[in-house]
């Protein structure tokens, strides 16, 4: 964990931020802020992306008079979410700190709400998807924002000279730079004939089936993709339906044509796969693609990032948010609330954005045209459809519209994957929806 201070001053109440007149104003203020904040980010898996947090909250420090303590904590090895739940019990900790997905709703009732910072936001940045708000929003009451640092869609990231010689596809004419993607042909029917066409021509679609997040991950776009649920929004076992019998069907016909042991995948080894040059297509975000521009060039000016093949029920993609939340136990929620505006506004976002070298997802609607995903290379342009500005596709996460609670756990416990890999290993189809019955009876119990 790596510490950083900033702004060694004592706290000056009313002091707007220079940058938007609205954004300190209304929250920092009164005789009991404090002079002092301390706060808990992400830690960024592209090099050099946490020094544009640290210079914005330098800046935001420097403007209010606040000493803010910065901690970049680490998301490998369950840190971050350790770091979580160790506050949460002790009540003590960071005023402000990064919450990954499904922990809002997790800790709903220790976090400070969060409306009168949200609905601002959405009156100048625009509407936020709905996987955002499913996430974010718990009856009513916004629990945190979505932060740009961290979120993420995992969308298809394909290699643009392998699709065309393996499969004929011309994936840089489907989705052109600065005009709307012509993807009609783009369904899950072309997309296995492309699987197919790559495994036998020796570089093979790298999409895990591992209990891992990438894993997860993918699979809940398919079953979107089908509206194939397992529980639906009021809680109600659903499992033993057609459209998830359909999904099991076509994920039997997919896995002929990945490699072998694709179940044991991991986060990294989609990752490894395109690096190294064996794979024609992933699902993941840029990281892999700034990976290989650093370590396999001639990699990199070959990939190209892209929307999902649409199914019977509509073309989805995996989003992950991250957001920034504040403990009610925080003796400066003024301030903390003052920040995370500050950190929200277009030109903070846009800075962190590009020192992510577009890695970085805004989740509000205006936010999501920065010049970054346009110019980005190589090659130029290979970002450009990454944040969905033409809204192409519907952002999801695997396990809605459940709630929360039990969606979680069918996420953690990636039940959709090993769902998949049951019966794509021969298991009768009555017996692994039999199986999963349990397991999420298991869920609705706890």
């Amino acid at each position: 964990m790596i510490s950083r201070k900033v702004g060694r001053r004592r706290f000056v109440a009313g002091t707007a931020v220079a940058s938007a007149a609205f954004v300190a104003a209304p929250f920092v203020r009164g005789a009991n802020a404090a002079g002092k904040l301390s706060v808990g980010f992400w830690d960024h898996w592209v090099p050099g992306a946490n020094k544009a947090t640290e210079a914005l909250v330098k800046e935001w420090g420097e403007k209010n008079k606040v000493e803010v303590s910065m901690d970049f904590i680490t998301s490998q090895g369950n840190k971050l979410l350790l770091t979580t739940a160790a506050e949460s019990q002790a009540k003590s900790g960071h005023d402000v700190l990064a919450f990954s997905t499904w922990l809002p709703a997790r800790y709903s009732e220790q976090l400070v709400p969060m409306n009168d910072v949200m609905e601002p936001l959405i009156k100048e940045n625009g509407a936020v998807n709905g996987t955002v708000e499913y996430l974010g929003k718990l009856n009513g009451k916004w629990l945190a924002v979505p932060a740009t640092s961290g979120s993420q869609i995992k969308g298809p990231c394909s290699r643009i000279d392998l699709l065309k010689k393996h499969a004929g596809i011309d994936i840089q004419a489907m989705y052109p730079v600065g005009g709307a993607p012509k993807a009609d042909a783009w369904n899950l029917d072309n997309f296995l004939k492309a699987a197919e066409a790559c495994q036998k021509g020796g570089n093979p679609f790298g999409i895990g089936l591992g209990t891992t997040s990438d894993s997860v991950d993918t699979a809940g776009a398919l079953f979107h993709a089908f509206g194939a649920q397992l529980v639906n929004a009021k809680g109600d076992i659903v499992v033993k339906n057609d459209q998830v019998r359909q999904v099991l069907d076509y994920y039997k016909k997919l896995m002929q044509f990945l490699p072998a042991d694709v179940p044991s995948w991991d986060d990294a080894s989609n990752n490894k796969f395109l690096v190294s040059g064996q794979g024609s297509l992933i699902m993941n975000p840029p990281s892999a693609w700034a990976v290989a521009k650093r370590d396999a060039p001639q990699v990199a000016e070959q990939l190209w990032t892209h929307g999902f093949p649409v199914g019977p029920k509509g073309r989805y993609a995996p989003f992950l948010p991250y957001f920034w939340g504040i403990w009610n136990f925080s003796k400066n929620q003024a301030a903390a609330k003052s920040l995370i505006t500050f950190l929200s506004q277009p030109s903070s976002a846009e800075k962190m954005t590009n020192a992510s070298q577009g890695y970085d997802l805004p989740s509000f609607e205006k936010l999501t045209t920065f010049k970054v995903w346009a110019e980005e290379s190589p090659p130029k342009g290979t970002l450009y459809h990454y944040p969905n500005p033409h809204n192409h596709q519907t952002l999801s996460i695997a396990a809605a519209p459940a709630p929360h609670k039990i969606a979680e756990q069918i996420y953690t416990q990636a039940i959709q994957t090993q769902m998949v890999v049951r019966y794509a290993k021969g298991e009768a189809m009555d017996k692994t929806l039999d199986w999963a019955a349990k397991e999420l009876e298991g869920f609705t119990r706890n």
